[in-house]
This record gives structure tokens, sequence and C-alpha cells, in this order.
């Protein structure tokens, strides 16, 4: 399993882009998902730890599920996340992990996942009924919000229905969208949702 992030993990951290992103979905989260202190929490798509960052101080633990091992090493590496962050280099599509989450969030990770059904069917193997979902991605775009020579980018963002359609087929109930940030990149606005719901 190639590392297509290991070239960018070293400087992740210090885009203020994707450090205004990861705080306007873990704000949007904060408000419309309920936490209490015993939750065991997968991040999908981690990365180095930016919207961990702020769902730990509320949750029991926090699985950092990420395919890429240098960004897990970064976040590995923050004091603030020593014995409440687990970071698990794997893809949860292919090999499930041996546990079950109370709720999974994400930010900006489903694009890179080549089958959407199989994420959702995965996410849907490691929550119980009444488990969350809490997944933040990129609208339907022209292709230009990655440079045109990005690899893994699968996906120019989603047609929030069409997505609406494959959760639901996963046993997945009380779907709601929002708009949780707007990017501003060279000119143009890249609507970015927060999409919610329950494993039935």
């Amino acid at each position: 399993m190639s590392d297509l992030f290991k070239q960018k993990a070293g400087d992740w951290d210090a885009s203020q882009m994707r450090v205004q992103l990861s705080s306007a979905i873990g704000t949007i989260i904060l408000e419309r998902v309920p936490l209490d202190p015993d939750m065991a929490v997968m991040d999908f798509g981690a990365g180095t730890g930016l919207l961990t960052s702020h769902i730990v101080p509320r949750v029991k633990e926090v699985a950092a599920v990420d395919t890429s091992a240098a960004m897990l090493e970064k976040l590995a590496a923050k004091p603030e996340f020593s014995g409440k962050v687990i970071p698990v280099c794997q893809d949860i599509t292919e090999r499930t992990l041996d546990r079950s989450f109370d709720l999974i969030i994400s930010a900006m990770a489903m694009h890179h996942v080549e089958n959407t059904r199989q994420l959702f069917a995965a996410f849907a193997r490691h929550l119980p009924s009444g488990g969350r979902i809490a997944l933040a991605d990129l609208d339907k775009e022209d292709g230009t919000f990655h440079p045109a020579d990005a690899e893994g980018v699968f996906h120019h963002g989603f047609a929030r229905a069409e997505l609406q359609q494959i959760i639901a087929e996963q046993g997945f109930v009380d779907i709601e969208f929002v708009t949780a940030h707007t990017v501003d990149k060279e000119d143009r606005q890249y609507p970015i949702f927060l999409v919610t719901a329950s494993k039935q």
C-alpha cells in the first residue's frame, strides 16, 4: 500500500486553509452531535489529527484511522493525544477493525476512496444500532479543487442526493446535510457539507 501523503505529512499542519477547515468541521460536529466522556470515536482519514483535536477532549478515546503511516506518525507525536488517541494504519474497506464505535467522524477523506458504497458498508460494520456518523467532504465540483496531477482523488466531491441514497442503502436513517464551511481558493468557492446519520 503506497503512502500518497508521505511527502505532504511534514508541513500538513502549516496550511491555514486546512486548519480553518478542520476547525469549522469540528465546531459544527460539536454543535450537531451529542458527545459524552464514555464515547469511543473513529476518525476516518484522520491524517495528522486536525479534526481529532476538536473531538478528543469530550470523549473517552479516538481511533485515528488512516492508510498513511507518515501522517499517523505526525499525529502520534502530538503530546495532547497521549493516552486517548490510538493511531491505526489500515484500510477498513478491506479489513474490519475488531471493535465497534459510538461515532465515526471524517473530514475530507471520502473523495480519496474509490468505492463509496464499500466505504459506507465498512462504516456500518463498525457501528452498533444507534451508532452515528458525522462526515464532511466537498459538494460536487468541477475538478478544480485539487491540482490536475493529484493522486488518489477518485471523486470531485459528491452530489448530496446521490450520497444520501448510498448512505440509506447501508441502513442509516435520520440523514441530514448542512453546509459546514466554504473554502475560498483561487477566486473560487467550494462548499463543504457535513452529513450526519444514525445506524438502524
